[in-house]
This record gives C-alpha cells, sequence and structure tokens, in this order.
C-alpha cells in the first residue's frame, strides 16, 4: 500500500485568515496557540479564565501534499484519521469530503476523487464544540442535566468528546480542538485491511483462535492471505466481493502459554500477523481465561475476576487522562505512569468514563507490565440522549472501540458508564420523573450491552460503576452487599476516616481524599510572593468547591494546627495517607468478601489540589508511597475498629505459602520498649489471616503516649508497619534528631542512610530540581532502626552527591 503521511506541520489561521502559525499534528490548537505565544499558558496562575474565550472560537488549518500520478493510478484512495476533535468539516482541494461530530470514531473514507496530480491542500474546519453544544440543547425535548463545576463548558454529554475537556472538580475548562493518533492518505489496488480482531475459546489444554478478518477489495478478486501465530502458520486464498468482506479463520494452539497479571505469572504475548499483497497488520496478543464471578453468598452476591481460573485481588487506582492538553500527552508520560503503577504494586487500572479510550501504547503497557484494565465506556456523571441520531452515533463508536481494543488481555471489564445511573438521583427533575430517566438512560445502555454481547461476548460486562447489576438501580455509593461500590461518604459527606470500618465493599471502584500537592508543584503556577492556601492562584487550583473546607475540618479533627504554609501542604498529603491506608488495610483483612480495591485517583492532567497520589509533573505524593506499602504482596496491618481492642492481620496475596515471624513492639515516644511479642505465622496462599487481638483498656498506659511497631520477617524481606493507640493530634510526639549519610551508587541511584533518637511518624524525605522518587518515603522510623533508602533519579546525575540536599520532615515538625 502507498502511504501519504499527514502527520507534522500544518498551518493554523488565526482570527483575521491572514496570520497563520505552525500545528504540529498529531497534536491540540491550544498548545500550538501557546507555542507560538499567543496566549499565556493556562496552567499557570488564573490563566485558565483568561483563555475560556478559546472554546467558544472556530478554527481552520491545512496543509498541502503531493500526490503522484502512480498513485492516483490505485483503485482506492482512502483518508485516515485516528481521531479528530471534535465537530468539523474535512475539505481535500475546496470539495467537502465530510463533517465529523465524534471524537471517539476512526474517520476512514474514499478521497480518490478529489484529488489532483501534484500540489494537493486539506483543510479542515474546527467548529466550537462549546456553541455546538448549547445550539444542540436548544433542540431538546426534554432537559439533560450533567454535573456543573467551578468552570464548566455547559452541555458537554451532548457531544462525543472526553468529557472532563469541560471542566471537573479535578481539572480545567479547556474545550481544546485537534487531531490525534495516525493521519494520513493510503492507496491501493488490492484489498486492504480494515478490522483484524480474535476471540478465544478454551477446549482441556488447547485454545482455539477464531480470526475476524475485516478486508475491503475495491473490486471482486481472489486474495491471497497469510496468518501467523506464534509458530502456527495459515496461507489459503479467498475470493472477495467489492466493499467490506469479513473471512473467519480458525487456529488451534496447544498448550498454550498463558498471560497473567502482575504478580500472578508471566505475561506471555504471541506474534499474530496478518499478511496481505498490499497490506499487513501485527500485534501481541496474549492467551487467558476469564470470567467474572457474582453468585450469592451469605454477605450478598461475590464480584471477583477470575483468570485462568485464579480468583484475582485487584489493587489499583483510577485513571484519567494524563493532560489536558492532548499535545502534552506523550510515550514517556504514559512509561513513566504504568512504571509507576507496578512500582507501587498495583495489577490494575480503571480508565474512568470521563476521559478518553487511550492510545494503542497505553494497552500495550498494560498487556506486558499485567496491569488489568477496567475499561468504562465514556460517558459520565449525566444523562444522555437517547434520540436515534445519538444512539447511530454512539454505536458506531462502540464498534470501533471494540474492534480496536478487545484482543488486549489486559481489557477485563466493558462496563458501560460512570455514575450515569447515579445522575439520576442528583438533579431535582430527574428525581421528579425517575421512571421516565431511567428508561431513557436504558435505551443507551442496552445499546452498548448488546453491542458488546455482539462483538466480544467473553469479555465481562458491567452496566455502571457503581452498580449492583444489569438494571439494578441499588444505592451502590452505600450498599455493600453486590456489584462494585463506590464509597465517597468519607469525603462528600465528610464522615470521619472510621467511617470505612462500616462498610465491606465486594469490590470497590472509587473511593479517595484530597491533599494538596509538593510545594515544588505548587511554585509551578504561582509566584513565591503568593505562598499561601488563601491566595487567587492556590483557589484556582482547587476545583472541588468544598474540597479547602473539607480538608481543613478534618486536620482540626485528626491533627494539630500546621505551622506554616509547608506544613499544610505536607500534612494534607499525611491526612490523606492516614484515612486511605485505614480503608485499604481493614479492606484488605477481608479478603474473599472485598476482591477489588481502586482508590480515585492516580494521576492528575494539570497541577492541582486534589485526590491523586501523583502529580502532574510526575512527582510521587506521599500517598502513593503508602499505596505500594498498603499493596505489598505480603503485608501485616493492625487496626482498631471500635477503639476498644486491636487486631492484628497477616496478608498474603502470593500463590506460595509463607513462613515468618511477627514481632509486635508497644512502646513509649521516647522509643523505649515497654512489651514485645514475637509470634510465628504460616500464611496460606491467597488469604488474609488474624493473628493477634488483644483489648486496649487493659494495657496499663496512656494511649497518648503510646504506639504499636510491627515487623514480619521471612527469608526473603522484613516489613514494618505501626499503629498508633489514639489519633495523631491526641499523640504526644516527641522532636527526633536524625543523622543522614548519602552515598552515590550508579549514575541514577543515591543510597540514603538514616537513624533517629526518637520514634517520628510519616517521615518524609523530599529534593528539589532533581526528579525522581524514593525507594520508600512516608515512614516511621523508631530509634537503633536504621533506614536504608535509594532515591532513583529519572536522568542521569551530573551533580556532586555532596551538593545533593535531601531534606527530612515528620509529622511532629508540622506544628508547634
Amino acid at each position: 500500500m502507498k502511504i501519504i503521511d499527514l502527520s507534522g506541520i500544518w498551518n493554523l489561521y488565526l482570527d483575521d485568515m491572514k496570520e497563520k502559525i505552525s500545528f504540529e499534528v498529531p497534536g491540540d490548537i491550544f498548545y500550538a496557540l501557546i507555542q507560538a505565544k499567543k496566549i499565556p499558558h493556562p496552567y499557570f496562575g488564573t490563566n485558565e479564565l483568561d483563555v475560556l474565550w478559546l472554546n467558544k472560537k472556530d478554527w481552520t488549518c491545512f496543509r498541502s501534499f503531493i500526490v503522484s500520478n502512480e498513485m492516483l493510478q490505485e483503485k482506492e484512495i482512502f483518508l485516515n484519521i485516528n481521531s479528530l476533535d471534535t465537530i468539523g468539516i474535512i475539505e481535500i482541494n475546496e470539495l467537502e469530503v465530510c463533517k465529523t461530530d465524534n471524537m471517539f470514531k476512526r474517520i476512514r473514507i474514499n478521497i480518490k476523487d478529489y484529488l489532483i496530480e501534484g500540489k494537493n491542500i486539506i483543510t479542515i474546519y474546527f467548529f466550537s464544540a462549546e456553541n455546538k453544544a448549547l445550539e444542540l440543547s436548544k433542540d431538546l425535548n426534554m432537559p439533560l442535566p450533567h454535573t456543573i463545576h467551578p468552570t464548566q463548558s455547559m452541555h458537554k454529554n451532548l457531544i462525543r468528546k472526553v468529557q472532563c475537556h469541560s471542566g471537573w472538580d479535578w481539572g480545567p475548562c479547556l474545550m481544546v480542538s485537534g487531531i490525534y493518533g495516525d493521519i494520513y492518505i493510503g492507496g491501493h489496488s488490492h484489498a486492504r485491511i480494515e478490522y483484524i480482531h480474535t476471540s478465544q475459546e478454551y477446549k482441556q489444554n488447547n485454545c482455539e483462535i477464531t480470526i475476524f478478518i475485516e478486508l475491503f477489495s475495491p473490486y471482486e478478486r481472489k486474495e491471497q492471505i497469510k496468518i501467523l501465530f506464534g509458530n502456527e502458520k495459515k496461507i489459503f486464498d479467498s475470493k472477495l466481493t467489492k466493499g467490506i468482506n469479513l473471512i473467519r479463520e480458525k487456529i488451534l494452539i496447544q498448550n498454550p502459554k498463558l498471560w497473567w497479571p502482575f504478580g500472578y505469572g508471566d505475561q506471555y504475548l504471541y506474534h499474530f500477523e496478518i499478511q496481505l499483497l498490499e497490506d499487513t497488520y501485527s500485534k501481541k496478543i496474549g492467551l487467558r481465561k476469564l470470567r467474572l464471578i457474582n453468585e450469592k453468598d451469605q454477605f450478598g452476591e461475590s464480584f471477583t475476576i477470575e483468570i485462568n481460573n485464579k480468583k484475582i485481588f485487584c489493587k489499583g487506582a483510577n485513571w484519567i487522562p494524563i493532560d489536558a492538553l492532548p499535545s502534552l500527552q506523550t510515550p514517556k508520560r504514559y512509561k513513566d505512569l504504568l512504571e509507576d503503577v507496578i512500582d507501587a504494586n498495583m495489577n490494575t487500572i480503571r480508565v474512568w468514563g470521563g476521559g478518553q479510550y487511550e492510545n494503542e501504547l497505553f494497552y500495550q503497557l498494560c498487556d506486558e507490565k499485567g496491569i488489568l484494565v477496567w475499561q468504562d465506556f465514556m460517558f459520565a456523571c449525566s444523562t444522555y440522549p437517547s434520540t436515534k441520531e445519538f444512539l447511530d452515533n454512539v454505536e458506531q463508536e462502540i464498534i470501533y472501540q471494540i474492534k480496536r481494543l478487545k484482543d488486549h488481555p489486559s481489557i477485563v471489564i466493558w462496563c458501560g458508564d460512570n455514575e450515569n445511573v447515579g445522575s439520576i438521583s442528583w438533579f431535582p427533575i430527574t428525581k421528579k420523573h425517575r421512571e421516565f430517566y431511567i428508561e431513557n438512560y436504558l435505551k443507551l445502555n442496552h445499546l452498548i450491552r448488546d453491542k458488546v454481547k455482539e462483538l466480544d461476548p467473553q469479555r465481562i460486562w458491567w452496566p455502571s460503576s457503581p452498580c449492583a447489576g444489569q438494571d439494578n438501580f441499588t444505592d451502590n455509593w452505600h450498599s455493600d452487599k453486590k456489584g462494585d461500590m463506590h464509597y465517597w461518604s468519607v469525603w462528600h459527606e465528610e464522615k470521619p476516616f472510621e467511617a470505612y470500618y462500616d462498610v465491606i465493599p465486594r469490590f470497590c471502584s472509587e473511593f479517595g481524599y484530597q491533599s494538596y500537592p509538593s510545594l515544588t508543584t505548587v511554585k509551578s503556577f504561582t509566584n513565591d510572593t503568593d505562598l499561601r492556601l488563601e491566595s487567587k492562584d492556590m483557589e484556582h487550583h482547587q476545583k472541588n468547591k468544598r474540597g479547602n473546607k473539607i480538608i481543613f475540618n478534618s486536620i482540626r479533627n485528626y491533627f494539630k494546627d500546621p505551622n506554616s504554609f509547608k506544613a499544610i501542604l505536607i500534612l494534607s498529603q499525611i491526612q490523606q495517607v492516614y484515612g486511605i491506608k485505614i480503608a485499604i488495610e481493614f479492606w484488605r483483612s477481608q479478603r474473599n468478601r472485598c476482591m477489588g480495591i481502586m482508590y480515585w485517583q492516580l494521576n492528575d492532567n494539570w497541577p492541582v489540589s486534589s485526590w491523586s497520589s501523583i502529580e502532574y509533573n510526575g512527582n510521587w505524593k506521599l500517598l502513593h508511597y503508602a499505596i505500594k506499602e498498603c499493596y505489598r504482596p505480603i503485608h501485616i496491618l493492625a487496626y482498631s475498629k471500635d477503639n476498644k481492642k486491636i487486631e492484628i492481620w497477616a496478608i498474603n496475596d502470593t500463590t506460595q505459602k509463607d513462613h515468618g515471624c511477627l514481632n509486635m513492639k508497644y512502646m513509649n515516644y521516647s522509643g523505649e520498649i515497654i512489651y514485645e511479642k514475637i509470634i510465628d505465622i504460616i500464611l496460606d496462599p491467597e488469604s488474609s489471616k488474624k493473628v493477634f487481638e488483644k483489648k486496649i483498656e487493659p494495657i496499663q498506659f496512656d494511649k497518648s503516649n503510646h504506639f504499636i511497631f510491627l515487623s514480619y520477617k521471612n527469608n526473603e524481606i522484613e516489613i514494618f508497619n505501626d499503629f498508633l493507640l489514639t489519633i495523631p493530634k491526641d499523640s504526644n510526639l516527641q522532636h527526633p534528631k536524625f543523622i543522614l549519610s548519602k552515598t552515590k551508587i550508579d549514575k541514577k541511584i543515591i543510597k540514603i542512610k538514616l537513624n533517629s533518637d526518637k520514634p517520628a511518624f510519616f517521615v518524609t524525605l523530599s529534593i528539589d530540581d532533581i526528579r525522581g522518587h524514593f525507594s520508600e518515603n512516608c515512614f516511621t522510623i523508631i530509634p537503633h532502626q536504621e533506614k536504608e533508602i535509594f532515591f532513583i533519579t529519572k536522568e542521569e546525575l551530573k551533580i556532586d552527591i555532596d551538593k545533593i540536599k535531601f531534606d527530612i520532615t515528620h509529622l511532629r515538625a508540622t506544628y508547634d
């Protein structure tokens, strides 16, 4: 096939259609304007408000390309654009080729009749999605409400575009336009590949692969097709008619090497390739069995993902688009974030429905790393149209996305939407006419369900998140009996962190707590003179209307008043760790009843106060270090649900029995050991076990002056944890003195040794100007326990080790 690549530098017209600037494709127009210094960067200060006018603008971009006479002799010449965002008209040589209104559908259209030999011009007119949404809203025969955030582009739910482009309670309102993914012109006279996708069926020790080959032929002919799958090969001729042809072929893989999630086995991927005379397609495919165990039990109904006959405990987070400006969604950032997922002992990611179907690199990396993907369809927190026109548009989107993505072994769940069922209970009009809006909802939801069942019946289908099952409208924000749960009572309802003990979700797919970003990130969006919480810049980078109030109310409940702006930032992150750790550790101890935990949220799409564990610049918040510990395959933990007794649990997520030694120390805050107990422990594979229980009251010392320090050691690891006998505010912590030494191990690793003369809690190391993360952070250290920590940099160190200064802070340092 002959290819004309249309990526690269395009021309973008500005207002007067006289001045033009460069526009790099793939990419978005807003970023092109930033690069050309036509607008300020919207991430700094309150600049977002100064560029909102862009959301109402139309844009024109164009470029030239050369078509040879040889290309014009081909039977078909087509234009391919993976994603065009969103409302547009494409012209070639001033002739309209097509209109676009859905960024989630691939554009592939015959353009041969529009081309001439030599120089051609392709022009794309982008029309304001915000204006189009307003126009569509005037024609509604019923209100279709949606969530509204501090900076909001209205009626986002009427446009098939990334929903969070319109603003969210953690993201800016930047209604970008752009061209993403591959853009090219292809010419051919023989068959070309339209789609290739497969299904798997297991019979005893064999896997039968059904290969669906969709070919476009410009005329009736015979085509030789060659299939390569691992070591298997198949060559045959197929008689094609003009247009789209569907061919099914089967290949049997005997004793297949199976693909496993991270922590359960290898991620074996077979090479798969289709060869035609003029076209070739290849990908890597993992073979694995999959089912959802959704069975009645004594607690309600289970929700367990099973892979290769093995029940998987899912540990993960929710993923949002990695940048509000698509031009900045770079391969390196994808690789870094997904490596951070693995580094934190996760095996699951939920691609949230208010964002985007991710690019191929994302899913390929998840395949390679063994990260399970819960994949929402892109509908979130809104009511949506159910007109024939809207549903027909969505149907084509769903078909394209399923066929594009279904061969990724990492994707385990297709989920219909995020919180659309719940949204029916949020708005006055939907509550008043509930039955009507449920019927409206089901038209869209059943369309998606039917397409999933038709095109990918072997994948798990789940109607909505959260929900209790198909057409079940139970309140799964508060009910923990079945289905997946979004437990937001601690944040939105301002319940205490101990409320996490009140529920045991079968699978918690959302819960979270906000914190402020680090001082480094704050300085990236404000001036040094505005480093205060009440500054306009800080307030603008808090998109949750009640966010600051909730954070500070909780700080007053659990902690002492912070003594500086920097202490406020750090203490908010300590508080986030304190709360989320309670939830994760308790729910992990209830393994089998609870079989999945995904906190909100992994990442940020701009520098902001949010629920994330990784800041926009890639720096780990304290939460991400805590997640790394809380999600350890083997873990030891303590809690007190009723403040009357302490329970100590050991967790083993591995497939092997574990034999180790638990050491419990009852200590005072001077570092003296009051009582010590050693317990020999045998942990069954994939189990949780209560290993100790004791009433608190009989312990003859003051809870405000004592804590529990835990260590667990087997032949390979030694891990630590601790438990404060009362809330931090009532704990009489002392001022520790630290001794730190550092050694450069290689070009990217520094070894740190740390000692303390007193117990210190939430000890946090940081360093300015060098990007990287620590092997361990936000930890507890006790006297006579030397901590060995490694700092791993993103780039090679070019500074002398003696000039590198690590800052140390801890909970006691945050207040006077």
